[in-house]
């Protein structure tokens, strides 16, 4: 889905014009984004002063001289105190790393160097499709995109249909398009493994063991991803480099109507115009499964798509690990900041929960089942890079629980791990705020959404990513419990799921938590300023989703009340005709 007055043909462009490849053997070429910017030194500066800065504000919390001591206190009451401080001191440690990892981005982040494809490559362009799961319309628009991609060598469209429906084969024998089914072949439907029954890895796996060996490399995207015309256009350059593994680009969201799609889609804003640019500097930047090309020799040396919730960062993560065989480099990926197709993002919030939840899941079992091999596979550079990606969602589900740790123990027992001067803690706090907002703001010239206007300060995005944390403070209980995750396709084709109260149970339980806390201050006198202000913050943050969501059923329902009124009364469905009745728009 593409909407109406989107500048996708300019955003298709981003990384600059087609250039020749130049002398052999060619390797792919950057642009420093910092190198670029007419204020570097103001923009260093503000990349050092924020982290040293938030780094103070730690050292002052934490300072000896600064810890409570209770002259002949309850022994409980001490070891409440010691809990309050050590919660306050990896709250702080973690603000630290957070924003030392976007500086770091922002110092490092560089685009490739576009450069005109090889000709004769063979490649095949696939998409799946879940029948019963995805509208056949929805397919049908991809399918249709794909048929007009431009390429200069063999291309074949595929559709990768999981239940060898009837209606996918006609779409497929009408478009041109071949059609491929794994049904009916337990090999190829295992209980887990590269072959996966109802994985989207095991579909691709699948097609890979039967029609891999005729092509040089696939591109995919989702089914709900319409690629452009200039898709490989912008893409397969980057492989006349023989270490390059796959290329990636950004996801957009064109269902951008919804409130939570926009929001969504200005939540990945750091990942898509910053994090992934980071990776370019290390020749590894994440494997997204939107939309892509893949070079297929590299992924079977591996065995094929990771076995994984989130299998395209399993497998990235995989091929990172390993070496080309024919040059003994290390594989290395890229990433473009071309928009070069554009998806459906969630509608609601039970599908952006899922979505979180998923995301989020996926890379604990990265952390718990991958991490731990690559010191001794990747080179330093990279496992840097790929450390902060795979920290932020733990190091934003345990801030969330300390924070919530740190309320409770101070509202109720009056628990404080650390005195400090009012005065002091406010000037650091709001200096070390100021300058990590003054980052991300910097960074939204780096912005790759067509869709959000420019200028615009992202504070939707900011926000989701503030809500988002309960969620992956569940999935990451979830991921130690050892519970069994699974792959949730997301409602596409504006068939989103209905948002219902129980939707919100998990911010809302945490809301009760501190309601209930900041009753027990009430009760009990402990008034500190600054934690009854965190408490209030946070219950914020708990009670906004399903505050926005009641606000915006209202809304929805006064509206459709009004359109009602306007079209006047409907005849009645009856057997006989009804007399015409005058309307305001002169219907009957």
């Amino acid at each position: 889905m593409r909407p109406e007055g989107y500048d996708y043909a300019t955003h298709s462009r981003l990384a600059g014009p087609l250039t020749e490849p130049g002398a052999k053997p060619y390797r792919v070429q950057y642009r420093s984004l910092l190198s670029q910017e007419p204020h570097r030194i103001r923009a260093v500066l503000l990349m050092t002063l924020a982290p040293i800065l938030t780094g103070l504000l730690l050292v002052y919390l934490v300072w000896p001289t600064h810890w409570v001591e209770r002259e002949g206190g309850d022994r409980w009451l001490v070891d409440l105190d010691i809990t309050m401080l050590v919660s306050i001191a990896l709250i702080e440690l973690f603000m630290v790393a957070n924003v030392a990892s976007v500086a770091h981005a922002t110092m490092v982040a560089r685009d490739p160097v576009p450069v005109t494809p090889e000709e004769g490559t063979r490649v095949a362009f696939l998409t799946t499709y879940v029948p019963g799961k995805e509208p056949i319309s929805m397919v049908r628009g991809t399918l249709e995109a794909a048929v007009r991609l431009t390429h200069t060598g063999p291309l074949d469209i595929w559709l990768l249909d999981e239940g060898d429906d009837e209606r996918a084969k006609a779409l497929c024998a009408e478009l041109g398009v071949r059609h491929f089914t794994r049904k009916g072949v337990p090999e190829w439907n295992t209980k887990k493994g590269a072959h996966k029954a109802r994985t989207k890895h095991g579909n691709y796996n699948a097609w890979i063991a039967m029609h891999g060996g005729g092509y040089d490399f696939f591109a995919s995207v989702d089914t709900d991803h319409a690629p452009l015309p200039n898709f490989l256009e912008r893409m397969m350059g980057y492989f006349r480099d023989p270490d390059v593994a796959f290329v990636v680009g950004p996801q957009v969201y064109g269902n951008y109507d919804s409130p939570v799609t926009k929001a969504a889609e200005s939540q990945q804003f750091l990942f898509h115009a910053l994090i992934q640019r980071a990776g370019n500097r290390y020749r590894a930047p994440m494997f997204v499964g939107t939309n892509n090309v893949v070079r297929i020799a590299a992924l079977r040396q591996i065995g094929g798509l990771y076995d994984s919730i989130t299998e395209d960062m399993a497998t990235g993560f995989e091929l990172h690990r390993h070496k080309n065989p024919r040059t003994g480099h290390h594989w290395r990926s890229v990433y473009t900041p071309d928009v070069l197709a554009v998806g459906e993002g969630p509608a609601s919030w039970t599908d952006f929960f899922t979505q979180q939840m998923r995301w989020s899941r996926g890379t604990y079992e990265t952390l718990v089942k991958q991490y731990w091999k690559a010191p001794f596979t990747m080179p330093p550079g990279r496992l840097l890079s790929y450390t902060l990606m795979l920290v932020y969602y733990p190091m934003t589900a345990v801030n969330w629980l300390l924070g919530i740790v740190s309320c409770v123990l101070f509202l109720w027992f009056g628990a404080s791990g650390t005195e400090v001067t009012a005065s002091v803690w406010l000037m650091l706090y709001s200096d070390a705020a100021a300058l990590q907002v003054g980052l991300y703001l910097w960074n939204r010239r780096h912005n790759v959404s067509p869709h959000e206007p420019e200028g615009s300060g992202g504070l939707a995005g900011m926000g989701m990513s503030a809500l988002s944390a309960p969620i992956y403070l569940k999935s990451l209980g979830s991921a130690l419990l050892r519970t069994r995750g699974r792959f949730v396709v997301t409602p596409k084709g504006g068939q989103a799921s209905p948002d219902r109260l129980w939707t919100f149970r998990i911010h809302l339980f945490w809301a009760a938590v501190l309601a209930c806390s900041l009753a027990a201050s009430v009760r009990y006198g402990h008034t500190h300023a600054a934690m009854r202000t965190w408490a209030v913050l946070a219950l914020c943050i708990a009670l906004a989703p399903a505050a926005i969501w009641a606000w915006t059923a209202v809304r929805a329902r006064t509206a459709a009340r009004g359109a009602a009124k306007a079209a006047g009364p409907q005849p009645k469905a009856t057997g006989e005709a009804e007399p015409a009745i005058a309307t305001p728009t002169g219907g009957n």
